[in-house]
């Protein structure tokens, strides 16, 4: 298991990289994370949700994504609450002040899930979440040294140099653990370093003498990351060139803004220019394509928009004849309205929407979680992606679907075609239809990136890179503590 002296210090990209490096061994891997928090998701083949970072772990594996890879799954709505997600199914919604009371009944939970994926896997790589060393948060842990304990994971702590303090981080982390909890460490990473790390050499004997613990290796920076799908929207607003694109496509940055993976082909592109719009900022008069993405909070997103003035920019750019994309929240927002009447977002509401596609949605009803199959309508190009709302939209525009997916129209089309929207995340993988609609902003424009095998080629660099840096064999025997101590209790 790994876990960090801090948030955001690159566990989920070392697991990755462990994950596409243990599986070119031979070795059956699986990723694992006991809680996570995030509005960005993916949907798996048994029909659950997890954690986008999951979902890129589990590639490097080459295995398929399962509901059991992220057992327990916040989705932020407000600022103190979250709907829980647990294995893959959405339970329900929790204020931050009462999940530590319900933590405990999930432990039984994310251990069954360890337990059904350890049932048909060598090798598990279980990320923690945030630090073991937010000691008021101890209490019923299941995110990080709860587990830890309760499945006798061993457990590798990673320090963030790029941050600064990581010694300071490193020690203080193990002194504020309890020694149960100390001794199911077996050393640390230091991740993200710059220049010679050879300089970090005479830091290693004053942690070792502090904590006991041994390093498993410093990695370098790996500059590959900006190409690989991110789970935070920081990571996408890191990835944008200086230069930009000849195509500039604007993306309101909702407060509450989800699956913006579907973002990340786009960012890939030389040519385009993503410009996350901050609020206080107007949306870009010169954008090609403004494009609406998902919301965990629609109906309080949409509130956010109008607050910014957005909603006026928006106008404007149609009104100019620009063009405009909805996916899923932003969909809906795009419509005449938009109805909550059994309060599933928040307090019932119904309200006006942006008006710019004549249709009218209602929140409701069980969440669709499917992956699919279809074809753009425009262009005739097969695209490939994910359904992840609640709720079911009508309308005149629905006569003009965008898409046929599974055989079934999909999405709507204003009359001039400018203006789209549809319930399908994931589109603009399909490097075919994303070179079609670049084409059609911009008829001298080209999709010049093949995103899955850049993709699949980072993932193998980053396997390389750590395997140059990090002890790989020792991590691995590690791991195979746990196996010997659990074959002793089987035995006794």
């Amino acid at each position: 298991m790994l876990q960090g002296t801090g948030s955001n210090v690159g566990k989920s990209l070392l697991v990755a990289g462990l994950c596409r490096l243990f599986a070119r061994r031979g070795l059956q891997v699986r990723p694992f994370k006991p809680q996570n928090m995030s509005n960005n998701a993916a949907v798996t083949a048994d029909g659950g949700e997890i954690g986008r970072a999951q979902a890129l772990q589990a590639q490097a594996a080459g295995v398929p994504l399962s509901r059991h890879m992220n057992a327990v799954l916040l989705k932020p709505e407000t600022d103190t609450g979250a709907q829980v997600v647990v294995q893959g199914r959405m339970t329900g919604s929790c204020r931050a002040r009462d999940y530590a009371r319900l933590k405990p009944s999930l432990l039984p939970k994310v251990l069954e899930s360890f337990v059904h994926l350890e049932a048909e896997a060598d090798l598990i790589l279980v990320e923690g979440a945030g630090s073991p060393a937010e000691v008021n948060l101890r209490r019923h842990d299941i995110a990080n040294m709860g587990f830890a304990l309760a499945a006798g994971v061993p457990v590798v702590l990673v320090g963030d140099i790029e941050r600064g303090g990581v010694i300071a981080s490193l020690v203080g982390t193990h002194v504020l653990l309890e020694p149960e909890e100390r001794a199911l460490i077996g050393g640390y990473v230091v991740n993200r370093f710059r220049g010679d790390a050879a300089l970090f050499d005479d830091a290693h004997p004053i942690i070792r003498e502090r904590t006991g613990m041994r390093s498993y290796g410093v990695v370098p920076w790996f500059d590959g990351a900006r190409a690989l799908p991110g789970e935070d929207v920081l990571d996408l607003e890191a990835r944008r060139r200086p230069d930009g694109g000849r195509i500039r496509i604007a993306v309101p940055r909702l407060p509450r803004i989800a699956n913006f993976d579907d973002l990340d082909p786009l960012a890939a592109e030389p040519d385009v220019d993503v410009v996350l719009v901050r609020a206080g900022d107007e949306l870009p008069r010169d954008a090609d394509l403004v494009l609406l993405p998902g919301s965990k909070a629609t109906l309080a997103d949409l509130a956010a928009l109008r607050r910014e003035g957005w909603d006026v920019d928006l106008r404007r750019h149609a009104a100019r004849g620009g063009r405009v994309l909805g996916l899923c929240g932003g969909y809906q927002m795009l419509g005449r309205r938009l109805a909550d009447p059994a309060g599933v977002e928040g307090p019932p509401d119904d309200v006006p929407g942006l008006g710019l596609l004549d249709v009218e949605t209602v929140l409701g009803g069980d969440k669709r979680l499917v992956l699919v199959r279809g074809r753009d309508l425009p262009s005739g190009c097969e695209v490939r992606g994910y359904e992840m709302h609640i709720g079911s939209t009508a309308g005149p525009d629905l006569g003009r679907p965008m898409l046929s997916i599974d055989g079934r129209p999909e999405g709507a089309l204003s009359r001039d075609g400018r203006i789209m929207g549809c319930y399908v995340h994931g589109l603009f993988a399909s490097d075919g239809f994303r070179d079609a609609f670049l084409r059609r902003l911009r008829p001298d424009a080209a999709a010049k990136v093949a995103f899955e095998p850049l993709v699949e080629r980072t993932l193998d660099d980053l396997a390389d890179h750590l395997e140059r840096n990090l002890d790989a064999d020792a991590l691995l025997a590690l791991a195979r503590t746990r196996s010997r101590e659990r074959d002793r209790q089987d035995q006794g």
